[in-house]
């Protein structure tokens, strides 16, 4: 799986070190460990979780560069796709925000185990307060686009980017997306397609060009009931 592995992402121009490799291992094994107990991925093969988590957060390279970003990861779940980029990447400020207390515990044990420097918040993405501050905000697996940007584009600084990772049926939420984006800021979105095996994957990259009104994001039942 190494090989596999160091493959894809040199296709990603990424070159996979022997400590960054060790460090995946980590990652897979404490994610097990702690899947037994705590249901954080359906996903547990040991080559499928290479490549249908970690391969598939470091596919958001294709959207953008990371060097020295400030990144805030919204609803994280267990890590994915800021801590495979803090991995690769660790010069970049990862922030996550989750509001379930399980994941957090998980997520203090991995960069515990890791030795890496990530800020972790126990809350709602909607009560954050450093709204217009992140020079990139990520999204996996989270809500619907619609949901999902009002959540994570207030975040974002100006001239930042909300990137959205998305499955194969990304089309009609992107069409129902598009006046909410552009209320809360951001410019019409990028999208770039990529292949996951056999599956089509999106990257659904939006460019804040305004400050977003201080009022957004609204209460949650707010978001979900009455899309902007």
């Amino acid at each position: 799986m190494k090989e596999k592995f160091t493959e894809l992402l040199s296709n990603l121009n990424i070159v996979l070190s022997e400590k960054q490799y060790l460090d995946f291992l980590k990652y897979y094994q404490l994610l097990v460990e702690w899947n037994s107990k705590t249901n954080l991925t359906a996903i547990t093969e040991f080559e499928e979780v290479f490549i249908k988590h970690f391969y598939d957060s470091l596919c958001i390279t294709k959207a953008c560069k990371f060097d020295s970003q400030t990144v805030l990861d919204v609803g994280s779940g267990a890590g994915f796709p800021s801590i495979p980029l803090k991995i690769i990447y660790n010069d970049i400020k990862v922030t996550i925000i989750d509001s379930l207390g399980k994941r957090i515990k998980f997520l203090e044990a991995l960069i515990d185990e890791l030795g890496i420097d990530v800020e972790l918040i126990h809350d709602r993405a909607e009560n954050h307060q450093l709204k217009n501050h992140y020079d990139i905000v990520t999204a996996r697996a989270v809500s619907k686009l619609q949901v999902l940007s009002e959540l994570c584009i207030p975040f974002v600084k100006v001239r930042g980017h909300f990137i959205a990772l998305k499955g194969p049926n990304y089309d009609e939420e992107l069409n129902s997306s598009l006046s909410t984006i552009k209320i809360l800021g951001s410019d019409k979105p990028v999208v770039y397609e990529y292949n996951l095996l056999d599956q089509k994957r999106a990257l659904i990259m939006c460019d804040k060009i305004t400050l977003t009104q201080n009022k957004y994001p609204r209460n949650y039942s707010q978001i979900k009931s009455k899309p902007l």
